[in-house]
């Protein structure tokens, strides 16, 4: 029996169109767009290398970006992911703290600090913070369920 459209019972045996979609571009093209997603999403993970400690605290929401202190097993210190040395960071965290309020609201500093360096190193640049007049800080880590 052959397969195809069926003619139609009157008006001189017209055909009905065929209506079905080939499907197998849409696969292709969907399967593509998977691979390149793989192979991007781990080159989109920008900063410093950092292993939070961790915490089973929830996370924050966050209306506003905030600016990222990091300091890394070195004891080296970077303003979101610029590298700052110890005699620059607070004429630095002076400048972000005359921008002033944003939206009304002072600005929110998140400290990541990696979990090896010496507890002193991150009180130094804490203090650094308290001293520019940035209070809003927040210690950032890793949910204890993301453990690496």
């Amino acid at each position: 029996m052959a397969m195809g459209p069926t003619p139609s019972g009157g008006r001189g045996g017209r055909r009905t169109p065929m209506a079905e979609i080939n499907v197998t571009p849409l696969v292709d093209v969907m399967l593509v767009l998977l691979i390149i997603f793989m192979i991007t999403a781990p080159l989109l993970m920008t900063g410093v290398p950092i292993h939070l400690p961790d915490s089973r605290a929830k996370a924050l929401e966050q209306p506003k970006k905030p600016i990222q202190i990091s300091i890394d097993a070195q004891g080296q210190v970077f303003v979101d992911d610029d590298q700052v040395d110890d005699a620059a960071l607070p004429d630095r965290l002076a400048r972000i703290a005359a921008q002033g309020p944003v939206g009304g609201e002072p600005q929110q500093i998140f400290l990541r600090a990696d979990r090896g360096i010496d507890y002193g190193r991150v009180m130094a640049v804490m203090g650094e913070l308290n001293r520019a007049g940035l209070n809003k800080v927040a210690l950032v880590s890793t949910p204890a369920d993301e453990r690496r």
